[in-house]
């Protein structure tokens, strides 16, 4: 699961769940994929992401380098978009675990594919 993909998971389909965003990231096993750093694709992503959810993302990784708060001059900031292209598209989670910050309900990742089915009662 790239981390891009984490960015717009939410456990809201829970029964009773309001927000159900942004869902606790548990790594257990991840692999980094280089892929080309395309500038105009990153840029076009932003808008669609979330700030938190990518902070978030950051803190678990202990990559202190993605600043605070979206910065408002971002699109030129070319550094930043290398860093994020990083974050969002290379590194792979493998194995670990999703968790609702709402109910606690647990959606595991396995093979780089987290599992968000639920349950009959919890729909």
């Amino acid at each position: 699961m790239r981390l891009s993909t984490y960015n717009f998971l939410t456990s809201k389909a829970i029964k009773g769940v309001k927000d159900g965003y942004p869902l606790k990231l548990t790594i257990v096993k991840k692999d980094i994929v280089e892929s080309e750093f395309n500038p105009t694709f990153i840029g076009r992503l932003l808008p669609r992401l979330d700030w938190l959810g990518i902070r978030l993302a950051a803190e678990i990784l202990e990559l202190s380098d993605i600043p605070p708060k979206q910065p408002a001059n971002i699109a030129e900031d070319e550094e930043l978009l290398k860093k994020l292209h990083h974050l969002l598209l290379e590194i792979d989670v493998l194995e670990g675990q999703l968790e609702c910050p709402e109910t606690g309900r647990v959606f595991p990742i396995t093979d780089g594919i987290p599992n968000m089915l639920l349950n009959e009662d919890e729909v």
